[in-house]
């Protein structure tokens, strides 16, 4: 008696659990995708989410405090304060940053630096002019760059030189596409991508019930950005993706092609034969700044960083011996290829 009543509420337990399985997924199944587009840090984002109503503007509001932190086109950011040595006192946005760019910064022996913007400025890609530097200028300019030369002591930026000027471009969208998906997990929500300027984060699965999928474009010289020609497509579901590539930003000068990439060693545009450079990472930040410090490493440099950190994945696409395209991914980016 005693064990088929025990069968009976077994029983009855498992047809509530099915019954509350097949609720939850046709509930997931009903909630509609929310697609949000926009504008910040100079460029678009693009985020979709599976939720009953937009959280655009819970988003934006996101969006403008790292805008606030990090941007040094905004005059009333922190980093723009820092730029002009006022006494600022950083937030824990900047601090996350700073200290992420340091670790990276050591990591690829400088290849990676956010005290880079004078280099930057002086070779026409930042905010100022577009006036090819002499080798004088460029000497006297690294005199002002160097990640060891500044530090963050509690919550205050020393700099070895007032003049030094931070740039965390090459961090900071991917940064972004971490804080916009870290408030959608809060939110409950488990499918999304978030993608800013060409940086992605993505959970769970999107509208088609199918992993996220993304596109890897082919580098041609594409200054005007119409070409969309894709190299591979890669399934980034539950991880991070940034891509940095020369073929888009570059221009020409007494016919020479200068690339928007600044070695922050030598202070020149990078020569590499890399020619875009895809990492996959658990978060976006840190797959920004490798991106961007693979560009300036060139490929056996980049393959020597990525043998110490196998969470890393690397997806390169170089120019040969011969001049054509090839490609190099890191081994554990094979189950990543969709086709």
């Amino acid at each position: 008696m005693k064990s088929k009543k025990k069968l009976l509420l077994q029983s009855a337990f498992l047809a509530f659990l099915i019954i509350g399985t097949v609720i939850i997924v046709r509930q997931q199944r009903s909630t509609p995708y929310q697609k949000d587009t926009g504008f910040i840090f100079g460029t678009v984002y693009n985020i979709t989410y599976q939720y009953d109503k937009s959280l655009k503007a819970d988003i934006e509001a996101e969006l403008k405090k790292v805008d606030g932190s990090l941007s040094p086109f905004n005059k009333h950011s922190i980093i723009t304060k820092i730029n002009r040595n006022e006494d600022v006192t950083v937030d824990k946005m900047f601090a996350d940053v700073f200290n992420l760019a340091r670790q990276i910064s050591t990591e690829t022996d400088g290849a990676f630096d956010i005290t880079v913007a004078p280099l930057v400025n002086a070779w026409g890609f930042g905010f100022k002019n577009d006036t090819q530097p002499t080798r004088h200028a460029i000497d006297s300019l690294k005199q002002l760059t160097g990640y060891m030369k500044v530090s963050l002591d509690g919550m205050k930026v020393s700099k070895k030189d007032p003049r030094m000027m931070l740039d965390c471009s090459a961090i900071a969208k991917g940064y972004a596409c971490d804080v916009v998906a870290e408030y959608l997990r809060k939110r409950g929500i488990e499918n999304f991508m978030v993608e800013i300027g060409g940086e992605i984060v993505t959970q769970g699965i999107n509208e088609k019930r199918l992993p996220w999928k993304i596109g890897v474009t082919k580098p041609v010289d594409d200054s005007l950005n119409t070409n969309q020609e894709l190299q591979t497509v890669l399934n980034v579901t539950n991880k991070a993706m940034a891509t940095s590539g020369n073929y888009r930003n570059f221009y020409y000068k007494n016919g020479k092609k200068y690339a928007h990439t600044i070695d922050p060693v030598t202070g020149y545009p990078v020569q590499h034969n890399i020619l875009s450079a895809t990492v996959i990472a658990d978060n976006c930040a840190t797959a920004d700044a490798y991106a961007t410090a693979f560009m300036v490493m060139g490929l056996d440099k980049a393959k020597a960083v990525l043998g110490r950190h196998p969470e890393l994945m690397a997806y390169f696409i170089y120019s040969d011996k011969n001049g054509n395209n090839a490609v190099w991914f890191s081994p554990t980016m094979r189950d990543k290829i969709v086709e």
